[in-house]
């Protein structure tokens, strides 16, 4: 594979020295882009799987903190957001066909990893809605070495009452034709560009908001809102099949805020208790993004996680 440059919003990120972005094509046609973030005299590449809503850019904090422990990364822009083709006409909305498909962005992504010969051994390190693609990626025989989950999606909260409506609307939103339209209660507005700090969901630390916000309001064409209908319905079927698979015999930690309010914590522990040498780390006073919490949480989740690789 040739690598094909394709644009790095340098001026929105922080720490991303020789960073560069590539584009990639899936099988099935989409064009996606790819972040390969350096490290002089690496050890490993961290391949980092995002969550929904995110871009590539906004894991730069992050890749030259694995790159002062000795980890080069790689972020991945995931079909139908950030940089990547977008599926349906209104490109506020986050869609996807299949949640399987997210596996051909997986398999592109790793064409960009092999060309750019970057080090070996590889880890995997998903969040949210990437800890969920990252599983089905692990339990499918992705070629790691570790494995880390921050805060995955392999449950949604969600009110008692609102589970069953939002399975009959997937259901029936494909034969009926709106199943590209947004669930009831949610919105085409970007949460970061459209909500205040105080009671966020994502992080208590100020500083980490801001910086999210302004780069979703400095490039609006990186934002996303809501999730269609046949989003949800594909992740409420993804977090079902997920939780029924068995474990692979990989090293693998998870991690969660004590204040998660957005994926269930009680399927994560499952989860891990089910793993064979599994650890679940519940971070006190934490909340959805523990990636972009205050700078001493993620300095020790960091070094947890550098020091997870290096084990395996």
């Amino acid at each position: 594979m040739k690598l094909q440059a394709a644009p790095f919003l340098r001026h929105l990120t922080t720490g991303a020295d020789g960073a560069a972005a590539y584009w990639a094509v899936t099988d099935d046609g989409l064009r996606i882009r790819v972040g390969v973030f350096p490290c002089k005299d690496a050890k490993g590449t961290v391949l980092l799987f995002p969550g929904r809503t995110e871009y590539i850019e906004k894991y730069a904090r992050t890749a030259a903190d694995l790159a002062a422990r000795g980890y080069a990364m790689l972020a991945v822009d995931w079909r139908g957001q950030g940089l990547a083709d977008r599926l349906i006409a209104d490109r506020r909305l986050g869609h996807v066909g299949r949640f399987a498909d997210y596996q051909r962005d997986v398999a592109a992504a790793l064409d960009v990893a092999r060309a750019a010969d970057l080090p070996r051994p590889w880890h995997v390190l998903g969040h949210s809605m990437g800890g969920a693609i990252a599983l089905r990626a692990v339990l499918e025989g992705i070629n790691v070495k570790s494995a880390v989950f921050t805060g995955p999606m392999w449950g949604i909260v969600m009110a008692p009452v609102l589970r069953p409506a939002a399975w009959a609307l997937y259901l029936a939103g494909g034969p009926l034709g709106f199943d590209r339209r947004l669930p009831p209660t949610t919105t085409a507005e970007s949460y970061l560009a459209s909500s205040p700090f105080e009671g966020n969901t994502l992080t208590t630390d100020r500083a980490m908001w801001d910086e999210m916000k302004r780069q979703v309001t400095t490039e609006p064409g990186l934002a996303l809102g809501g999730p269609t209908i046949r989003w949800v319905g594909e992740a409420l079927r993804e977090c079902r099949w997920l939780m029924r698979q068995p474990a692979r015999a990989l090293p693998a930690i998870c991690v969660a805020g004590s204040d998660e309010a957005i994926v269930t914590v009680p399927a994560m522990r499952e989860r891990m208790a089910r793993w064979p040498g599994g650890r679940f780390v519940s971070i006190p006073g934490a909340q959805h993004e523990v990636l972009m919490e205050a700078p001493a949480i993620r300095a020790r989740l960091l070094d947890d996680i550098a020091a997870h690789m290096d084990a395996a």
